[in-house]
């Protein structure tokens, strides 16, 4: 298994290792030891989702409140998803940009996206099948969301815009100078100390 960090900071690429025979394949999809190395600490995994999604559906950008907010591993089980990590935690270095990882059922990468980053992700093929780890179960008055469209983000999806397909839920989200002005976006510093928590809790 091998762990990227990306140009976001606390996110990562996870690319498992693959063992092919005559049966078909066997891999480790997720290695908690694994991801502790990286990130610092072990997760606690609260709850698993699935979604499966028509080509061209985008889902998000969605966040938690911090603390607790909600990191997530994900991966793509059948076809092909390009996922977004989002830097949305205002005084980041880093704020307002964002990095991809190709989540498919051939490389079978995951995406570690931790808490106070915004995610999404634009579905490339039909019954892509989306699996979620995730550190929280979910609250719906502490999700938030950000329009995946907002040209300020300029988010590249590799499909048409007539081929989009949003829910009114993220088509009606703020844009991100909105949900900054509204007081909705994680703050950096205060994400940073609740990972130094996780840290001092190992």
């Amino acid at each position: 298994m091998q762990i990227r960090e990306l140009s976001v900071p606390d996110a990562y690429e996870i690319t498992p290792v693959q063992h092919r025979d005559d049966r078909g394949v066997f891999l480790e999809w997720y290695r908690f030891d694994r991801l502790e190395e990286a990130v610092g600490h072990s997760l606690n995994l609260r709850q698993g989702n699935t979604s499966v999604s028509r080509r061209g559906s985008v889902r998000g950008i969605h966040f938690a409140d911090v603390p607790p907010s909600q990191a997530k591993y994900v991966t793509c089980t059948r076809g092909a998803v390009l996922d977004f990590a989002i830097d949305i935690r205002v005084g980041s270095p880093t704020f307002g940009s964002w990095d991809t990882v190709l989540l498919d059922d051939v490389d079978r990468r995951a995406i570690y996206v931790a808490e106070g980053l915004g995610h999404c992700f634009v579905a490339l093929s039909d019954d892509a099948t989306v699996s979620y780890l995730v550190t929280d179960v979910y609250n719906p008055g502490r999700e938030h969301g950000i329009n995946p469209l907002d040209p300020d983000l300029a988010l590249r999806f590799p499909l048409s815009a007539e081929e989009l397909l949003l829910s009114p839920k993220d088509t009606d989200a703020p844009n991100l100078a909105a949900a900054r002005e509204q007081g909705l976006l994680p703050d950096y510093e205060t994400a940073r100390a609740f990972y130094a928590s996780l840290n001092g809790a190992n």
